[in-house]
């Protein structure tokens, strides 16, 4: 147990451990912090139950509600890359100040502190508005399962999202140098020693890869700029979706290999440049007429 000024100098706080984690409650004035912390003390005395029904005042913290209810129930229907992306948030920007604060007690005006303190640590707007879609997930679902009356978030302002320039594609000859260097990338070159190292001359090493991968290094360029395939969506395209003059795009894959949704859900189609089409066949040749549901990537035996 210890009583603390709060860190932004206003107020106390009171910090405890409870079930083998840490916790802290503030209070604007020292001797309400004391009073708390007497009370812990004493409840401390007659077993976890006698601080948890102290310390449970305006329901669980957001912390016990997303570890208990929200992840169970919500977060494992989400996809992984999803939960790794709240996870992180969460971790940076919303669990250090309002983890060990009760579902009761995060109000649209606690919020709009919380939002405030972000902008103005210079959190890009982009990181604010991940912050506040997994808040506000969590917060729906307390609000669904009666735990708060609604969803405070929703009343707080989004800040307003920076301009940002429209994506501007590479050109074809940069994509077409790119494919150059990938399909006959240089050797290695070891450079001599120092003066004073241990003698060693200078030398080449064969350039990596075989034929089979660097064709395919060089398809992977050539989707990705002349297709517009997203990474997970290449990640997880299969042989037999190339058609004679069409890609079907109807899935995508995790880093991991996980399969899952395109980003819309939806599938599409997109039209082959001729170019494309006979790299496509190109490289079905190459790595000798795999199986349809041979994924684009799939290892070589050779």
């Amino acid at each position: 147990m210890s009583i603390e000024r709060a860190r932004s100098g206003n107020g106390w706080r009171v910090r405890w451990r409870e079930a083998g984690r840490q916790h802290e409650r503030k209070f604007e004035l020292k001797r309400d912090a004391e009073a708390f912390d007497r009370e812990v003390k004493r409840r401390q005395q007659l077993g976890p139950l006698g601080v948890q029904q102290l310390t449970a005042r305006n329901g669980p913290t957001l912390d016990q509600w997303i570890e208990q209810r929200w992840a169970p129930e919500h977060a494992a229907t989400l996809a992984q890359s999803t939960r790794d992306r709240y996870a992180n948030v969460y971790k940076c920007h919303v669990w250090p100040p309002l983890g060990d604060t009760p579902l009761g007690q995060l109000t649209v005006a606690r919020l709009r502190e919380w939002q405030a303190a972000l902008i103005k640590a210079d959190v890009s707007p982009g990181t604010v508005h991940k912050c506040r879609t997994f808040l506000s997930s969590v917060l729906r679902h307390a609000a669904e399962s009666e735990a708060i009356p609604g969803n405070p978030l929703s009343l707080v302002r989004p800040p307003k999202t920076s301009h940002r320039d429209a994506v501007q594609p590479l050109a074809p000859a940069t994509v077409e140098a790119i494919r150059r260097t990938l399909l006959d990338p240089p050797p290695r070159e070891v450079a001599a020693a120092h003066p004073g190292q241990r003698y060693r001359r200078r030398y080449e090493l064969p350039a990596p890869g075989t034929r089979q991968t660097r064709l395919r290094d060089a398809l992977i360029a050539s989707l990705l700029a002349y297709a517009g395939l997203r990474p997970g969506e290449l990640r997880a395209l299969r042989l037999g979706d190339v058609r004679e003059h069409t890609l079907l795009v109807q899935r995508a894959a995790n880093p991991d290999g996980s399969i899952k949704a395109t980003k819309n859900e939806r599938r599409r189609t997109v039209r082959l440049l001729s170019s494309l089409a006979r790299e496509l066949d190109e490289y079905r040749l190459a790595v000798g007429h795999p199986p349809n549901s041979a994924l684009l990537g799939f290892r070589h035996s050779s």
